[in-house]
């Protein structure tokens, strides 16, 4: 009963549209993938995804999520109501820790390219296919600009200029296809449409900074960074921790599929993750829009309000992830025959386990939600610590036996922590607390 109450508070109008957004772009990425993996067939499509894993995996090892850190100190230094090219300085700040740390993970790409590309199945014919994915890995600046759009209200810009990339990655991948273009081709492509992305992203971002009276930072000083916005790298270096922790436990997965069971069979288990991560989308999206919502209940002592939220919306995300479940043990094998063909059966077992791992994290979104709105982000990162060690002790267990396989047990037991212990503390922490009504009269006395 209050379940159907509660969830009328949830601003679905907000998730609707920033779902919108995202369901186009993801519709786009999965088709050039469906292409991709139909011209090349798992084994070349396998080299794909373990050269674009690399890349990733080096890129999220050293890349600063800078935005953070900018949005708060810019937002602090407007408050103070510092001069524009004091701001400008301080997001040259920010585009310099982008500019340094993409050059770093392009260089890191390479060297894995020379010295660890044979461990994940790539062979030494086939390594200079990452040298040519380092290219868009270098000018992949996404914090400067992030933090411009996000400060500036531009959130449905983030989805439009998705949507071009894609659509060209789209095009090129159709192309590609019809003319019978092998490995390097969809390589290219791949490349070629992130180049164009991070690049339209950052000059729309200083654009943006340009019609809000900002002096651009490519022209500000850069002279005691360090000292006139002291905490700034630390507060980086924080943000990048648990950015890391996400990296081996989302991305060096693929690698180690390639490392036990080779490239074909990391080709099917990056497909069955893809697939399975559409759902997930749904979580994330609830957790952005509800987090707000939350933080006001918590900080107004709105315990009781607070508690049947996220209870209600734990139930409604379990149930979504659930039927999803169903419906692809229902759908799945003739829709990847359809899509994918014969060769790509083998997906079939892998998505069923993601996407119960993903149940598992949808559950948990509400409660990481709820507990950082309690000011408690340093359990929530240590439930992710924890998590990880067991995933890759699943994972080295398992995988020499039953392969990819055993990367996807490895999830759901990451999955399945997650949500345990976000729960337990919730759920113990809200137990001691007393109601809004015990507040009110406590308060009165």
């Amino acid at each position: 009963m209050f379940g159907t109450g509660i969830l009328k508070k949830v601003r679905w109008a907000s998730i609707l549209h920033l779902m919108t957004g995202n369901s186009a772009n993801s519709a786009l990425m999965l088709l050039a993938t469906i292409i991709a993996a139909r011209a090349l067939a798992p084994e070349n499509y396998g080299v794909m995804v373990l050269v674009l894993a690399i890349g990733r995996v080096c890129e999220r090892l050293v890349r600063f999520e800078s935005w953070q850190p900018l949005v708060r100190f810019v937002a602090e230094e407007e408050e103070r109501g510092a001069d524009p090219d004091r701001i400008a300085s301080l997001y040259r700040f920010g585009l310099l820790l982008d500019i340094s740390s993409a050059l770093a993970a392009a260089l890191l790409a390479i060297g894995s390219a020379y010295l660890l590309s044979g461990l994940f199945g790539i062979a030494e014919s086939q390594r200079w296919l990452i040298l040519i994915y380092a290219c868009a890995v270098a000018v992949n600046i996404r914090g400067m600009p992030s933090a411009v759009l996000r400060l500036a209200g531009r959130f449905k810009s983030l989805a439009y200029i998705q949507l071009f990339a894609n659509t060209s990655r789209l095009a090129l991948a159709v192309a590609c296809y019809f003319a019978d273009a092998g490995l390097m081709a969809f390589i290219i492509v791949w490349t070629v449409a992130q180049m164009f992305d991070s690049i339209l992203f950052t000059c729309y971002g200083l654009w943006v900074l340009h019609k809000a009276g900002t002096p651009s930072p490519l022209l500000a000083s850069s002279r005691g960074l360090t000292a006139r916005f002291p905490g700034f790298l630390k507060f980086a270096f924080s943000t990048n921790l648990s950015s890391m922790l996400r990296t081996m436990t989302h991305e060096a997965d693929t690698l180690l599929v390639g490392t036990f069971a080779g490239p074909a069979m990391a080709g099917l288990y990056h497909l069955a993750k893809r697939i399975a991560k559409l759902a997930l989308q749904i979580s994330d999206l609830v957790q952005t829009v509800a987090y707000p919502d939350l933080s006001r209940m918590w900080s107004n002592d709105n315990v009781s309000e607070f508690k049947k939220m996220v209870l209600a919306l734990q139930i409604l995300l379990l149930g979504v992830g659930v039927a999803v479940f169903l419906s692809l043990l229902l759908l799945a094998k003739p829709a990847i025959m359809f899509f994918f063909g014969a060769e790509y059966t083998g997906i079939y077992p892998l998505l069923l386990g993601q996407v119960i791992a993903v149940a598992f994290m949808m559950h948990a979104s509400p409660s990481r939600a709820a507990m950082l709105a309690m000011n408690e982000p340093g359990y929530v990162l240590m439930v992710a610590c924890i998590s990880s060690l067991a995933f890759f002790g699943v994972a080295f267990a398992a995988m020499p036996h039953i392969g990819a396989l055993g990367a996807v047990a490895a999830h759901i037991t990451f999955a399945a922590l997650t949500a345990l212990f976000l729960d337990v503390a919730f759920w113990r922490r809200l137990a001691r607390m007393p109601d809004a009504k015990e507040l009110v009269e406590g308060r009165a006395e």
